[in-house]
């Protein structure tokens, strides 16, 4: 994912992630920039999911 269009767009995504795994917290999903790996570390522990499924499904909305 282009680090522009995920800061430019991080709101909504957010969001998106929260109504669809209900358990991420704030916390979960504080997106600091230069820290995507920390941020994907967070989303893959609380989803189960792999970096690259966590990316396409972000890709789709």
């Amino acid at each position: 994912m282009n680090e522009l269009n995920l800061k430019g767009n991080w709101n909504v995504i957010k969001g998106k992630l929260k109504q669809q795994y209900a358990d991420l917290t704030d916390d979960d999903l504080t997106y600091i920039e230069g820290k995507e790996d920390e941020l994907f570390g967070r989303l893959q522990k609380k989803t189960g999911k792999a970096k690259e499924e966590l990316i396409e499904e972000i890709k789709k909305w």
